[in-house]
């Protein structure tokens, strides 16, 4: 394990933008790259490294756009990918293969606003909070319009909501917020960060991998915060709704080290790994091999209206007691706890 330098096409200055990879350019440049420092094909990694990119995309981490992750410091998102940029470049070589999830949404869904009306007809505010109890005292109720739209029942939708909000409580989860349309199929919101998506494209050519994109959050009954599966995975009669995504779970263990980041460190991410640390089995496998980039990730805060930062530190001290290593990615890999000898041990 060794760190290169950052290559020169990347400018640190423009994370925070939106623009085209020059995809023929980078990749001759990658060829080059390979050769010039002696990189192997990831297929003949020894110690086999993953890094875990959670929804690193533009609606995310680009200022102005819908979901912008700011953090207390106005800033983080871009802060974050700055590091998470050079963290691909300098590891190009020791990282085996990346798997970016893309949040995946369209408009008809239970977080968006048109899912729900008052007794007025008014759709809920951006960022409202709407409880189990909320829809038992009927001041929020499924607008018909999208049932129909959909091809649900209204009686149906109606109990689907109420068994929703219900089993998210009891399960301990923040109630269902009505977030701004986000992530949209199709829209450039959807998209990995211009500068992201250029490290990886890079990483893929020098080292022959083959990013693993994970797909979700597109069932309109549901949330899907975490790559691993969604929030609530049946519905009112027992229907199924989703599944826990256990192809990725057996994936990670075929992993020596598991490296995570991306956003948001109170949401996406941090259910992620709550994910993970669910069934014993896989805590006890992967936990140990498990670090956490704490400088490459934020949490959710908007200003006057909600502030995630202490749930999303509270959930990093958690999963520290599990097991999990939480580093700085501007530390040498070989200083990580187990990985200066090039094994990680429990």
């Amino acid at each position: 394990m060794h760190e290169l330098r950052v290559p020169a096409h990347f400018d640190p200055s423009r994370v925070g933008e939106v623009w085209r990879v020059p995809y023929e350019d980078r990749a001759h440049a990658a060829a080059a790259w390979a050769h010039e420092h002696e990189l192997s094909p990831a297929a003949d990694d020894a110690f086999r490294l993953c890094l875990l990119a959670v929804d690193v995309q533009n609606t995310f981490c680009i200022p102005d756009f819908e979901l912008f992750v700011a953090g207390r410091s106005g800033s983080g998102a871009v802060e974050d990918n700055r590091r998470l940029c050079t963290f691909i470049y300098r590891n190009l070589g020791d990282i085996t293969q990346i798997l970016p999830s893309l949040d995946t949404h369209q408009a008809m869904q239970i977080f968006h606003a048109i899912w729900l009306v008052d007794e007025h007809g008014d759709h809920p505010a951006p960022y409202t909070l709407v409880s189990a109890q909320d829809v038992a005292a009927g001041r929020w109720r499924v607008d018909p319009s999208v049932a129909e739209a959909l091809g649900l029942d209204g009686d149906y939708a109606a109990r689907h909501l109420s068994h929703y909000t219900r089993r998210l409580a009891k399960g301990g989860k923040y109630d269902l917020t009505i977030w701004p349309y986000h992530a949209m199929l199709g829209g450039i919101g959807h998209a990995l960060v211009s500068a992201v998506e250029e490290a990886v494209f890079f990483h893929g050519i020098a080292r022959y991998s083959r990013p693993e994109f994970q797909i979700k959050g597109d069932n309109p009954l549901t949330e899907h915060y975490s790559m691993l599966g969604p929030e609530v995975t049946d519905g009112p009669d027992g229907d199924r709704l989703g599944r826990k995504n256990t192809e990725l779970v057996e994936k990670l263990l075929t992993f020596d080290a598991v490296v995570v980041a991306g956003q948001a460190k109170s949401h996406c991410l941090a259910w992620t790994i709550d994910g993970l640390l669910e069934h014993d089995e896989v805590r006890e496998r992967l936990a140990h091999r498990t670090y956490l980039l704490e400088d490459c990730t934020s949490p959710v805060v908007v200003p006057g209206v909600v502030d995630y930062t202490d749930e999303a530190d509270a959930a990093f001290e958690r999963y520290a007691t599990a097991g999990m290593h939480v580093v700085r990615s501007t530390d040498p890999i070989t200083s990580w706890p187990g990985m200066g000898t090039g094994a990680v041990t429990p």
